[in-house]
């Protein structure tokens, strides 16, 4: 189930266009029938009576349809319009999927004895995802949700803010068909009297997601709480087969131990920050999780003799991200020469992956399959063994990332852009900073433009240099007007802020593609939405 938000910077307007496209059509189709029996004249009066146009008449059908693409805010405006748009705007099938947290651009519920009262005549049984924060997290909210909407599959508790739960002692029954459960663990409350009540209910579920606190803590603490209790949860839910721990500091080579013993099932699991793991555990996991593909361990404290113990021969892992760890040359290359072909890899700062383990791969074969990789900030890996492997597999690569090497300049891209013709997501560029000085000018014009002849599959491409190192001249708007003409797939372009920046976003917004291009001050281009199980870790 897709559970994208909608972000529009102008809905209104982009309603409109729709519903006049809708009826233009709708009209068009009707007149093509009567004209070729009418005259001139009678033609002519026709045409005149299209501008009379009434949105309203539209069928339900496509009324619903339009109305889809709007965000809930936007359908609750639009129930003040008249009795018809009310009506359709609280038509359940626009409700499958609710976000009622604030602070992630999620409706407010003001109320909660009137929520109570739409989650059975609004939401019903057509809801499918749904996410709570603490303050919607009650017995009664629960008792609703499992009586009156059986199609719930996605449900997401947020108790990040809590500094005192609702009382669940009433709390006798809970969703029992859920496909995967979120929750969001507080600094300061321990879960483990909530979870008692619904550990019977999990039985059904195939992705779990606990995410920590990592963000609010202080790392000078020496105590670690378990604020719930994992192997509890494990013994409940034979039939996981996503597990994400991000930024839980209690989580340890224990947690996988019993994570592995009960889940045969497991596909993917993430462990980013989740710096308490070594690896001593991942024996155990590649020997009992035989269907494990995917391992994401991001700024974890994995040590060298944890990860070779591990029989990575027998494994089907191939994707792999272990970026920001202290992962030596000569464990690289030994787990490497193991490992089954990849096709994901991300190991940006880590300092142990260098031309000797990249060459590696490329001779014994292991990145003929690979869709995705990242190597930006490697520090120990030369950029002429990075542009043997592009232009061996360029083609099928899908993402890219390489930043951070201040020796790449304009003239590395046009040579190997030309081998990226099917490439999605694109970062490139080193920022400025004392510790990468960047001695020549960017010529960006040049590699704008072979992004726009080679890579017309493009949606997202962000561009690192800032405008101290960029070079750009009077003719800059052509190959801006290139990149927007040839690419009409792409949906992000970072810049860093600047004239040059301003330069492309007027450019763009001339065109009326108004949230394409960003900056690098609130913006980031990664390479994860190309996980094969990307949409299961998504949260937030």
């Amino acid at each position: 189930m897709d559970v994208r938000r909608f972000t529009m910077t102008n809905s209104t307007a982009m309603f409109s266009n729709v519903a006049q496209e809708a009826w233009g059509h709708k009209i068009d189709s009707e007149l093509e029938d009567e004209l070729d029996h009418d005259d001139e004249h009678n033609a002519s009066q026709r045409s005149k009576r299209r501008i009379k146009r009434d949105f309203n008449t539209l069928p339900e059908k496509i009324l619903l349809t339009i109305f889809s693409y709007l965000p809930h805010i936007e359908l609750l405006r639009c129930a003040r319009v008249c009795r018809l748009w009310h009506a359709l705007s609280q038509n359940s099938r626009l409700w499958k999927t609710v976000f009622l947290r604030p602070e992630y651009h999620g409706l407010h519920v003001k109320n909660l004895d009137l929520f109570l009262q739409l989650i059975g005549h609004r939401f019903s049984a057509s809801l499918q995802f749904i996410e709570l924060p603490m303050e919607l997290i009650t017995a009664d909210v629960l008792h609703e949700l499992a009586n009156k909407c059986p199609n719930l599959k996605y449900l997401t508790l947020d108790f990040s803010t809590a500094m005192q739960l609702h009382d669940f002692y009433d709390l006798n029954i809970f969703p029992c068909n859920l496909k995967m459960l979120c929750i969001c663990l507080s600094e300061v409350i321990f879960l483990e009297g909530f979870m008692r009540r619904i550990y019977t209910y999990l039985s059904s579920l195939e992705i779990l997601q606990i995410i920590g606190t990592i963000e609010k803590s202080n790392e000078a603490e020496e105590e670690v709480y378990e604020t719930i209790n994992i192997s509890k949860i494990k013994a409940q839910t034979p039939n996981l087969r996503v597990i994400n721990f991000y930024g839980i500091f209690f989580i340890d080579d224990n947690h996988i131990e019993i994570i592995a013993s009960g889940c045969i099932h497991l596909e993917c699991l993430a462990l980013n920050f989740c710096t308490r793991v070594k690896g001593a555990s991942f024996k155990t996991l590649l020997q009992r999780c035989r269907k494990l593909q995917c391992l994401l361990l991001q700024n974890t404290g994995i040590e060298d003799h944890g990860m070779l113990a591990a029989d990575w021969g027998s494994s089907v892992v191939n994707e792999l991200d272990i970026s920001s760890t202290e992962l030596s040359e000569n464990c690289l290359v030994n787990i490497f020469e193991r490992m089954p072909n990849l096709t994901y890899l991300a190991v940006p700062n880590c300092d142990g992956f260098t031309d000797k383990v990249l060459a590696l791969l490329v001779d014994l074969d292991k990145l003929t399959n690979i869709r995705a990789i990242d190597l930006s900030n490697t520090v120990n890996l030369n950029h002429e063994v990075v542009f043997t492997l592009l232009k061996q597999h360029g083609r099928q690569l899908r993402g890219l990332s390489y930043a951070g090497n201040s020796k790449v300049t304009e003239q590395f891209w046009i040579n190997t852009i030309k081998h990226l013709k099917n490439i999605k997501i694109f970062v490139m560029g080193t920022p400025h900073g004392w510790f990468k000085k960047i001695n020549t000018r960017i010529h960006i014009d040049q590699v704008l433009d072979a992004c726009a002849h080679e890579c017309q599959k493009l949606e997202r491409l962000e561009i690192q240099w800032d405008e101290e190192t960029l070079r750009w001249n009077e003719n800059s708007s052509k190959f801006i007007d290139h990149i927007r003409i040839r690419c009409v797939r792409l949906q992000s372009l970072v810049l860093a802020d600047g004239e040059y920046y301003e330069l492309v976003r007027s450019n763009f917004e001339r065109a009326d593609r108004q949230r394409v291009v960003r900056t690098t001050t609130s913006d980031q281009t990664s390479i994860v939405g190309l996980l094969n199980y990307y949409n299961d870790l998504r949260f937030n």
